[in-house]
């Protein structure tokens, strides 16, 4: 009996400890950390609020929001939280919303939820009023009736855009920016410049999701995050350097690539005096080698950029165009035809006493960009012109004051699968990526047709003749197009690239 006695307490903590343990376990659970490089301010992604400029994006790339409309590969419509869509010809459309669908609120999506949602949208953001030209709403029951002030065969397109992610207004917090939406996850704690962390959205409608905690990490710098993945730090990546790929090649990681009409291209400042010469224009686009910043630079990750849109993208990709391409020799006689001339021996054109100097202002958060500056400075001085680069993530003071000759950037030109977007934002006068204020009157009178026009064969005549208007202004240089790979463990199940950038994490996501 004393030996029974004395074996009892041993047996009763064993017991505790084992439950301790397995219930630590339990809370534990499954958990996965994706570092990222785009979530940040710099990035102009500094929440997950939807409403507020580009804040969209990591809502729907962390399966927090989702649209009305879903992308495919080939950027085509297909339905996700509307089952169907049809429009009356002129400005009425007619929405059938899924039944059955409720945000991680608890709330049921139905047509006055969604209602709300798109007026609160309307109400906050900068580019959604212009796109989606929404001047009433209707709601009733799982119908939604949305009327435009004017035809716009676009909408359902925009409609599809992160900016559009259905969310539940009354639960979401647009202070913190943390938005409730209808994904696989919710956000319950979030850091600007730092961390965003995920659980399961217990109501979602399209299945069971597979982690119980996600962390996405802010890893701004692309060498660090391939550290950090090749340390174990997180699981899976976006944004490594290119010349850190070759770490990742073996079996212990995999690789999600896919090529996306990402464009990587400057805008030329209308506003700067060297720029309003139309020579140095068509010389810059002339003197910068596209295939050898993408061959050289890249490592081949890319295609060569020529136009708005990639080579054979829809039925309005570059291969319609007349384009510039490299051409040194070319460019020279450009310049020397305008009297730009080099007087001093210097290697750097002159006219009127004034050096041939561009102020290249870009930012590091995309790798490509300072490779980018970097390949356009020697081919530039190739020609004569001296390239000024301010590589900085505090881009918008410089914006701000109109200080830059040429600004590259990165730009998703297509996201919607429709060609009118990447017109709308960045080459309408006041429009919020028109950083060069470009202003052409035959640019704005083809694109208010094409705003209208609802066939698509006309459509596509209407892009071509876009894009050849702005490249004969030489108003813009397009270099590459991005081919998007994100990098994980070989244990990560289902994180794919996907042509529109977008649905990075899925109610399928998985870790073992």
């Amino acid at each position: 009996m004393k030996s029974l006695k004395r074996i009892l307490p041993f047996a009763l903590i064993l017991c505790m400890f084992v439950c301790l343990f397995s219930g630590t376990a339990s809370a534990e659970g499954k958990k996965m950390v994706i570092g990222d490089t785009t979530f940040n301010a710099e990035n102009w992604e500094e929440t997950i609020d939807p409403h507020r400029t580009y804040n969209g994006w990591p809502c729907i790339r962390y399966g927090v929001g989702e649209t009305l409309i879903h992308y495919t590969d080939t950027m085509e419509l297909e339905p996700w939280l509307a089952t169907e869509w049809k429009n009356d010809g002129n400005n009425t459309w007619t929405i059938t919303l899924r039944d059955g669908i409720k945000f991680s609120s608890g709330r049921d999506m139905d047509a006055e939820a969604v209602k709300q949602c798109f007026e609160h949208l309307l109400a906050n953001h900068d580019r959604a009023p212009g796109d989606t030209k929404i001047v009433d709403i209707q709601a009733d029951g799982q119908r939604l009736t949305i009327t435009t002030s004017e035809p716009n065969p676009a909408l359902m397109n925009y409609l599809g855009d992160p900016y559009a992610c259905i969310i539940d207004v009354d639960a979401s917090d647009f202070e913190t920016g943390i938005s409730v939406g209808t994904g696989p996850y919710k956000a319950v704690d979030m850091l600007m410049d730092d961390h965003i962390t995920l659980v399961p959205n217990e109501y979602y409608w399209d299945g069971t999701p597979k982690l119980d905690e996600l962390t996405i990490r802010t890893i701004s710098d692309r060498n660090t995050l391939a550290l950090a993945l090749e340390g174990g730090e997180v699981d899976a990546a976006y944004g490594v350097a290119y010349d850190a790929y070759s770490k990742f090649e073996n079996p212990n990681f995999q690789f999600s690539s896919i090529q996306t009409s990402r464009a990587f291209f400057g805008c030329m400042n209308m506003q700067s005096a060297v720029i309003q010469d139309p020579a140095v224009r068509k010389a810059i686009v002339m003197g910068i080698d596209r295939e050898g910043f993408v061959i050289a630079l890249l490592d081949g990750h890319g295609v060569p950029g020529y136009g708005p849109f990639p080579e054979g993208f829809s039925t309005f990709g570059s291969e319609h165009l007349n384009t510039l391409g490299y051409d040194p020799d070319g460019a020279k006689a450009v310049l020397e035809e305008a009297g730009w001339v080099d007087t001093d021996g210097d290697g750097i054109r002159e006219k009127d006493g004034q050096k041939l100097t561009i102020r290249w202002l870009t930012y590091p958060s995309r790798a490509e960009l300072p490779l980018l500056a970097e390949s356009a400075q020697a081919t530039l001085k190739d020609i004569g012109i001296d390239v000024d680069i301010n590589n900085t993530a505090n881009r918008r003071e410089f914006l701000a004051t109109m200080d830059f000759d040429v600004y590259a950037s990165a730009l998703v030109t297509a996201p919607s699968g429709d060609p009118q977007y990447f017109f709308t934002t960045s080459c309408v006068p006041g429009m919020s990526y028109n950083f060069g204020a470009y202003e052409n009157e035959h640019v704005n009178d083809l694109l208010h047709q094409l705003s209208t026009e609802f066939d698509t064969a006309k459509r596509a005549e209407l892009a071509i003749e876009l894009q050849q208007t702005i490249l004969d202004d030489s108003g813009y240089v397009f270099c590459s197009f991005l081919e998007m790979s994100m990098i994980s463990k070989a244990n990560v199940s289902n994180w794919n690239a996907h042509a529109c950038d977008y649905y990075e994490v899925t109610v399928d996501l998985d870790i073992g």
